[in-house]
């Protein structure tokens, strides 16, 4: 009897200290997760047009005021959040769930810090300020949230807050880079298409109570865009002389960026070999080709002259050139994209190469002239506060500035041979089939600072399947331009830190990717841009496809001959788009 009393005794002191466990976690989350909604209360305060993209609405009347009394303000309320997050929240009893969150709102509050007190984008960057000028108004005429009436007045409200706005941006410059200033400069006819054409059209279509605001508060911003537009290039433009070169900022936003447990210097030591031996498969696919395509030397007894990277260089570089000239039509570049898309889908689809695909379809729709600047692809993801599933991809048609013979080279370059893996690196399944899948299984942070190195890597890991499944029954031209878009993606990631931590020239960048990569000049000038104007997202990719390699590694040991990559990939997906280093932990 007293055995029984004493194994009873134990058994409701274990339940009873669960019960004040729980308890403790559940009061640990709360206060967690207050401070959470504070936090992003703050953040969308600060940011109102984004908080609008982002689907949160408290905010919509109002517009970003960076003058310096706010932005101080501003920090000011950051550093007591993080003391928050950092002292007063103990993480040891949060729930997993709660956990994982706080991992990433401290990476996340971090990026913030870093706004603040390396990057400073009010006074270095132009192209900052574009994006709240373009976007502060457009989603509330266009938009399907709220009441007309109440999306019309918080629109008339923003105009009426814009041309003070313009004069703060003005206020606030000092010495952006020069390529910034220029981007800002060749956007802005988009802007002001916006402004004159498009807005006096969409306030046609608004509740009559509010058009006479409207009209009214657009004529006053219409002359406000004039003298920005100005200013941009009679003012800005000549001291527009900063340095572009992240230095220390670029290794404090990669470490929180990519997440990573792996230094980066590591993985750059990875992609050099790498590159080698890329180009050495490269080198031997091309041999037979080059025998049967008007060689230029015999390769059993090449000039003694040349070493073997020369040797290398010739044969690759002379191939590539006999088979670009199959190419898509500059007149439906976009929709020969959205063809080879389909293609790529019915591929996986009949190889099984993955066991889930999304529900939702993929809208493809040509690219705002206003972000086409150094970008080619841009997926657009459902807000954070988004409960829809409609994801569109945003496709840039051929720069209009660009020459016959650079349109020509860059059709080239994306010839039909490489079209297959261009597609599904960028299309589909792209970054969107990860996205979908992680963002569907999110939290509200997660949702906020999604890791973008697996939206990036997961493709480039899927490509290579494709590859090594057959596509176009084995062609071994098709193998040659996936490598060569493999190598793209390591060259990528050398470069992004050597531009930003190092003092690569552009002269130097572009001679590397011509010579190494294979690229053509205007493709490695375009490449140039938009490493300068996007740091980090040169990189995404490899970090996270090496991230994904050695995660495959160890759930091979794990599964052992119960190893399927299918299954791995899905397990990649399931847990929603978490720092790299938790993903690593939660791959078992």
């Amino acid at each position: 009897m007293r055995k029984f009393l004493t194994v009873l005794f134990i058994l409701v002191f274990s339940l009873t200290s669960a019960g004040i466990l729980m308890s403790q976690d559940n009061k640990e989350d709360a206060k967690f997760y207050k401070t959470l909604e504070e936090y992003l209360d703050s953040l969308w305060k600060f940011y109102p047009t984004q908080a609008t993209l982002a689907g949160f609405h408290e905010y919509d009347n109002q517009l970003e005021d960076f003058s310096s009394r706010n932005v101080t303000k501003q920090y000011e309320k950051l550093d007591e959040l993080n003391k928050s997050f950092i002292v007063d929240i103990d993480q040891t009893i949060l729930s997993p769930e709660a956990k994982m969150d706080h991992s990433v709102i401290v990476d996340g509050l971090s990026l913030e810090f870093l706004q603040h007190e390396g990057l400073l984008p009010w006074e270095y960057d132009p192209l900052f300020y574009n994006k709240i000028i373009y976007n502060c108004v457009r989603p509330l005429m266009t938009g399907d949230f709220g009441t007309p009436e109440d999306r019309a007045k918080n629109a008339a409200k923003r105009l009426s807050n814009l041309p003070k706005f313009l004069k703060e941006a003005m206020k606030n410059m000092k010495t952006p880079p020069q390529l910034s200033t220029q981007t800002a400069i060749k956007q802005f006819p988009a802007i002001m298409n916006f402004y004159q054409n498009e807005m006096p059209q969409l306030i046609q279509e608004a509740p009559d109570s509010q058009k006479s605001d409207l009209q009214k508060n657009l004529a006053a911003v219409i002359p406000a865009l004039n003298e920005y537009q100005t200013y941009l290039s009679s003012d800005l433009l000549p001291k527009s002389t900063g340095n572009f070169r992240l230095l220390q900022a670029h290794v404090k936003m990669a470490r929180m960026s990519y997440q990573n447990l792996t230094p980066l210097q590591q993985i750059a030591e990875i992609a050099k070999v790498d590159i080698n031996n890329i180009r050495r498969e490269m080198a031997l696919i091309c041999v037979s080709f080059y025998k049967i395509m008007d060689p230029k030397f015999d390769v059993e007894k090449p000039p003694s002259n040349l070493t073997d990277e020369q040797v290398r260089n010739i044969i690759i570089s002379h191939v590539l050139n006999k088979l670009k000239v199959v190419h898509p039509a500059k007149e439906n570049f976009i929709e020969t994209l959205t063809a080879s898309q389909q293609e790529v889908k019915n591929f996986i689809q009949e190889k099984e190469l993955l066991d889930n695909l999304p529900e939702t379809e993929l809208k493809i729709e040509e690219m705002p002239e206003v972000f086409q600047m150094g970008n080619r692809f841009r997926l657009v993801t459902p807000g954070v506060y988004d409960d829809s599933n409609q994801y569109i991809l945003q496709i840039a048609p051929l720069d209009k500035d660009l020459s016959e013979e650079d349109i020509q080279a860059v059709l080239e370059e994306y010839n039909d041979y490489i079209l297959p893996f261009y597609s599904a690196r960028n299309v589909y399944p792209g970054p969107f089939v990860p996205a979908y899948f992680t963002l569907k299984n999110a939290s509200l942070a997660q949702k906020l600072y999604p890791n973008k190195a697996i939206f990036y890597g997961w493709p480039l890991f899927v490509e290579e399947m494709m590859a090594m499944s057959g596509i176009e029954d084995y062609d071994l031209r098709l193998r040659l331009h996936q490598l060569k878009m493999k190598l793209t993606a390591a060259i990528d990631f050398i470069l992004d830190l050597q531009i930003h931590e190092g003092s690569m020239t552009k002269e130097q960048a572009v001679n590397y990717m011509t010579r190494m990569g294979f690229q053509s000049e205007i493709e490695a000038e375009r490449n140039w841009d938009r490493i300068v104007l996007m740091p980090l997202e040169a990189g995404y990719a490899y970090v996270g496809y090496q991230a994904m390699l050695d995660m495959e590694k160890n759930y091979k040991k794990i599964k052992g001959d119960a190893f399927s990559k299918k299954e791995f990939l899905q397990q990649i997906l399931s847990h929603g788009p978490i720092p790299l280093r938790l993903l690593r932990e939660e791959i078992k």
